[in-house]
C-alpha cells in the first residue's frame, strides 16, 4: 500500500430531521464542494468515489454527485449501517493506496425518518440483527423503545450490575459531550446540560435518558484522499493528514457466545480493530492525542474506553468522572460533541469524524482545538456488524512511526 493522505474535508451542519429544506443531492453537494475547495482542486480531478448512506434507494450515490459533476467516474454505493461513512473512507483509501487512483472521494449522508428507525411492524424470522436479538431475548423482555436503544440500554444495565457503574457516571459522558458541542457551530445541539438535567431528562430505556442518546439527524460529510505524489506535486504538504492505519472488522463468535450485551453491542469488534490499527501504525493508545468515538449512547462511550485501552475493564465509570477524557485530561474524546450532541446522520458520521480530526490535526478546530494534537483516532461502529478504527497523523509529521516504542 502506498501512503494515503486526507487533503480536503468538509461537512454540513447536522440538523434535526426535516428541519432544513434541502434535497439529498444539495446536502451532499454542499459537503463535497467544501472538501474540494479545501483541497484546492476541481471535481474533474476525482477518479473514483465511494458514497455511503443507509436510508436511501440504490444508486443514490450517483444522484448525489451528478449535480457536482458528470465526469463518468466509477461511483460505489456503500451501506454498512452506522459504520457506513468510515467504510466509504476505507474504499477510497484502498483505491489510492493500491495505485488505482491518485485522487478519490469519500462522501456520506443521511436524510433520516422516524419510520426508518422504528423498523418493521412485524419481526421477520431472519434480520440483520437476529443473532443479536437472540442473546438479548434470553435475558430481557422486549420494550417499547427503538431496538438499538434497547440493545445499549440493556448493555448499560449489565455494566452497572457487573462493575458497579452508576447512573451518574453514565450521565457524565453526556454532560461532557454536550459541553464540547457548545464550541461546535455545526453541531445539532449547542447547549450545555448539567448532571441533574441529564439524569432528570425523559427516560428512554434502562438507565438511559434522552440526552444520553444520539438524535435522528440530517447531514453530510466528505473527504478527498490523495497519494503522496499528488500531495507533493500540488504543494499540499501543509494540510495533508496521513492515514497511518485503518481496520474494519465484523463480529466474531465471542459477540454471541458469552451471553453478554456488552459483547453484543460491539466491544469485541472494537478491541480487535483498535489493536490491529495501532499495531499497524506502530503506536500505542497513549500516543494518541484526540479521539472521535461512536457514542451513539453514553454507555457505548464507556464500553469503548475499555475496548480501546484508555482504562481497564470495568473502570470506565470512575474514569469518566475523573476528567481524563476532556480538555486538560489524558485524551480529549469527542471534541466535536460526538454523536450524542453533534448528531448522528448514519451515513455521514464516519466522514464527520474524519473532518473533525483533520481540522484538529491541522490546528483549525477553533475554540475546541486540542493543543499540540499530532495523532488522532476515529472509532465508528455499526450493529450487524462493523467496526472501523482509523489512525491519523498531523501534516508534516515525519517521525511518528515507532513513537509508541520510545
Amino acid at each position: 500500500m502506498r501512503r494515503v493522505f486526507v487533503v480536503g474535508v468538509a461537512m454540513t451542519p447536522f440538523v434535526k430531521i426535516g428541519s432544513r429544506d434541502w434535497t439529498f443531492p444539495a446536502m451532499v453537494g454542499e459537503a463535497v464542494r467544501g472538501a474540494l475547495d479545501d483541497a484546492g482542486i476541481g471535481y474533474d480531478r476525482i477518479q473514483r468515489a465511494a458514497v455511503g448512506y443507509v436510508f436511501q434507494p440504490s444508486t443514490a450515490g450517483q444522484r448525489a454527485l451528478y449535480d457536482v459533476g458528470l465526469t463518468g467516474i466509477p461511483v460505489v454505493n456503500v451501506n454498512n449501517n452506522c459504520a457506513t461513512g468510515s467504510t466509504a473512507l476505507m474504499l477510497a483509501r484502498e483505491w489510492v493506496g493500491a495505485g488505482l487512483a491518485e485522487v478519490a472521494l469519500a462522501a456520506g449522508f443521511e436524510q433520516m425518518t422516524k419510520e426508518a428507525m422504528a423498523g418493521p411492524a412485524t419481526r421477520p424470522a431472519v434480520t440483520t440483527i437476529d443473532a443479536h436479538l437472540r442473546v438479548m431475548a434470553e435475558q430481557y423482555e422486549y420494550g417499547t423503545a427503538p431496538m438499538t436503544t434497547q440493545f445499549f440500554g440493556n448493555a448499560a444495565l449489565e455494566h452497572m450490575k457487573r462493575y458497579g457503574t452508576t447512573p451518574e457516571q453514565l450521565a457524565r459522558v453526556a454532560v461532557k459531550n454536550h459541553e464540547h458541542s457548545t464550541r461546535n457551530p455545526l453541531a445539532q445541539f449547542q447547549n450545555p446540560y448539567t448532571l441533574d438535567e441529564v439524569l432528570g431528562d425523559r427516560p428512554v430505556h434502562g438507565p438511559l435518558t434522552r440526552s444520553q442518546c444520539s438524535p435522528m439527524s440530517d447531514g453530510a460529510g466528505a473527504a478527498v484522499l490523495a497519494s503522496e505524489e499528488f500531495v507533493r506535486e500540488h504543494g499540499l504538504e501543509h494540510q495533508a493528514v496521513e492515514i497511518l492505519a485503518q481496520e474494519i472488522v465484523t463480529d466474531d463468535a465471542s459477540a454471541f457466545s458469552t451471553g453478554s450485551m456488552v459483547d453484543v453491542v460491539g466491544a469485541p469488534m472494537t478491541r480487535v480493530a483498535a489493536r490491529r490499527a495501532l499495531d499497524t501504525a506502530g503506536l500505542d493508545i497513549t500516543d494518541v492525542d484526540v479521539i472521535e468515538l461512536h457514542d451513539c449512547f453514553s454507555i457505548n462511550e464507556l464500553i469503548t474506553y475499555e475496548a480501546l485501552g484508555l482504562c481497564g475493564e470495568g473502570e470506565s465509570g470512575p474514569f469518566a468522572e475523573s476528567g481524563a477524557t476532556t480538555y486538560g485530561g489524558s485524551w480529549v474524546v469527542n471534541p466535536s460533541g460526538g454523536l450524542i450532541s453533534k448528531g448522528h446522520p448514519l451515513g455521514a458520521t464516519g466522514l464527520a469524524q474524519a473532518t473533525e480530526l483533520s481540522w484538529q490535526l491541522r490546528g483549525l478546530a477553533g475554540d475546541r482545538q486540542v493543543p499540540r494534537a499530532r495523532v488522532a483516532l476515529a472509532h465508528n461502529l455499526g450493529l450487524g456488524g462493523a467496526c472501523a478504527v482509523t489512525v491519523y497523523a498531523a501534516p508534516e509529521t515525519t517521525d511518528i512511526r515507532g513513537a509508541g516504542d520510545q
